[in-house]
């Protein structure tokens, strides 16, 4: 007898968001930071992109998602549920491997902020040269 799990977990980061993310089986509901995601993220552009791993897989009406996200914007905030998501549904079945890292949506981004360096205002930005 094997008891299948009831819950999957996967993690997301980008930028300096952080999003824990819990796949159930269910409806289809997502819930982000105990808000419906529409209302949490307003751009359509980004609930699309938190939809993509389980519009791909075929698994958008299969689970009930629940995310905690905190950290930097709405758009780093978005690309870690992303990532997140594509994380748990690994947890549930390792077959969609292949179909998820082939769309790119295992592959963690990891551009960040460039720190700024002393002596300049900002990270590349310099103070004006003068001669005399």
């Amino acid at each position: 007898m094997t008891v299948e799990k009831i819950q999957y977990y996967g993690t997301g980061k980008r930028k300096t968001s952080t999003a824990r993310v819990f796949l159930m089986p269910g409806s289809g509901q997502f819930v982000i930071n105990r808000i419906d995601y529409q209302e949490y993220f307003r751009n359509l552009g980004e609930q699309k992109r938190i939809r993509q791993p389980l519009e791909l897989t075929e698994n958008l009406e299969r689970f009930d998602v629940y995310v905690n996200v905190s950290g930097g914007g709405y758009s780093g905030q978005a690309g870690a549920v992303r990532l997140g998501i594509a994380r748990a549904l690994l947890d549930f079945d390792p077959e969609l491997r292949q179909t998820l890292k082939k769309a790119g949506y295992l592959t963690r981004d990891p551009r960040i902020k460039e720190r700024k360096k002393y002596g300049q205002p900002g990270a590349r930005k310099r103070y004006q040269f003068s001669k005399r």
